[in-house]
């Protein structure tokens, strides 16, 4: 069955956590969306109590909730891409990867959400394996950062040339169509640097970089931006680079609020006056 486009606005779906602190999560794929133009759609797959300081609970929503959620978008509304984020645990992402490929979810971005930028990680061996085996190969491009990459790749990750060959490495085990690897987390000259593996094109992707704390929300801000870009027509290499650019502006005026780590500022047009 394949996704049917109802609708003339591009709509894209996030498939994610909700963050009470409005950082990260599918409150900042929502407004990534708005930002673009682009009709945004939720399915939760998990409740978590954050603010700029961490993480204080985090709740699983039912898989058959995540499944109705998602199924109750497309028989309406229909979407033109969709991105995946924390999906938390093996039962959801077995029932995510299910709608993925019962529905023809189209221009799929997986945020392959597993570990956090200090290294620690979020979601068990057998949510890995899960992600690996039934999920990663329907992606059209994943988005790991350096510890993710390093868990698909089994190879360490602490340099640009570390970067490209975990990239080549998780694109041809893991059957993924195109690899993004972040270097958000790595210092140097390393730092905000991306790596783009496609199995033929090996390309590094810089920006400025900028210097502040408040980063919360970058990841899942960068996947939900190339969502948007794919929803709206854009083939996959500009759909990064845009959204590269979008999440380096989003950056420069980051929201220093709350007592830690603020997120960037996705409608950063209005906070430039």
């Amino acid at each position: 069955m394949n996704a049917e486009i109802k609708s003339k606005i591009p709509v894209a779906l996030t498939i994610a956590g909700s963050d009470s602190g409005g950082g990260a999560g599918i409150q900042a794929d929502l407004r990534t969306f708005a930002f673009h133009c682009v009709h945004g759609t939720s399915a939760v797959t998990c409740v978590t109590a954050q603010n700029t300081l961490g993480v204080a609970r985090v709740d699983a929503m039912p898989p058959e909730a995540i499944i109705a959620q998602i199924q109750a978008v497309f028989e309406d509304i229909g979407v033109r891409a969709a991105k995946t984020g924390m999906l938390l645990n093996q039962e959801i992402i077995a029932a995510v990867a299910e709608q993925v490929e019962a529905l023809g979810i189209p221009n799929l971005v997986v945020d392959p959400v597993m570990v956090s930028r200090t290294g620690a990680q979020l979601i068990d061996d057998d949510a890995v394996k899960t992600l690996r085996e039934q999920l990663i190969p329907q992606a059209a491009i994943i988005t790991p950062n350096r510890y993710e990459a390093q868990i698909l790749s089994g190879l360490t990750v602490n340099t640009l040339d570390d970067m490209r060959a975990a990239a080549q490495v998780i694109h041809r085990n893991l059957k993924a169509k195109v690899v993004l690897v972040k270097g958000g987390g790595i210092s140097g000259n390393a730092r905000g640097v991306d790596i783009w593996f496609d199995g033929q094109k090996l390309e590094t992707l810089t920006t400025q970089q900028v210097d502040t704390h408040n980063t919360h929300g970058t990841g899942c801000t960068l996947s939900a931006a190339i969502a948007a870009n794919l929803a709206k027509g854009e083939d996959l290499w500009q759909s990064v680079q845009q959204a590269k650019k979008y999440v380096t502006n989003a950056l420069t005026y980051a929201l220093d609020i709350g007592k830690g780590q603020g997120p960037v500022g996705h409608f950063y047009p209005l906070l430039s006056n």
